[in-house]
């Protein structure tokens, strides 16, 4: 595991952005953090590492935001368990060939490949965060 202090929504989006160049098609990340962590920042970052120039919303209402194949944001905070993720059909995008990214992923950890990378981002002081990450 790195660690990367980002001092600024600027810096975590330019760091996922970075990110995103070690990720390969297949990669499934999962991403943890309370609310308003930064994650979905983090989520941009790496979109527009991917090339993807659309703006990138957290998928609250929808599970599942698909971006041309290249990314799928998934945000499973709605979701009790890996049943219902099966149900909805998400489990299948995790062997499809775009970055998967998951945020509230222990709601479904019973479903999820069992090769997943981590990112995990936590508030600090003077709205700093900690990206902790593989």
């Amino acid at each position: 595991m790195a660690e990367f202090i980002s001092g600024s929504p600027e810096e975590t989006l330019s760091f996922g952005q970075k990110y995103a160049q070690s990720l390969k098609a297949g990669d499934v990340v999962i991403l943890n953090g309370e609310m308003g962590a930064g994650k979905t920042v983090f989520c941009k970052g790496v979109a527009l590492g991917l090339g993807i120039q659309d703006e990138v919303l957290s998928p609250t209402y929808a599970y599942m935001n698909d971006y041309y194949g290249k990314l799928y944001h998934f945000d499973c905070y709605r979701l009790k368990n890996g049943a219902q993720a099966e149900a909805l059909g998400l489990c299948d995008y995790f062997y499809a060939d775009g970055v998967c990214l998951i945020e509230w992923a222990e709601n479904i950890a019973d479903v999820l490949p069992s090769n997943c990378k981590t990112v995990t981002v936590e508030k600090c002081e003077g709205g700093k965060r900690k990206i902790i990450y593989e």
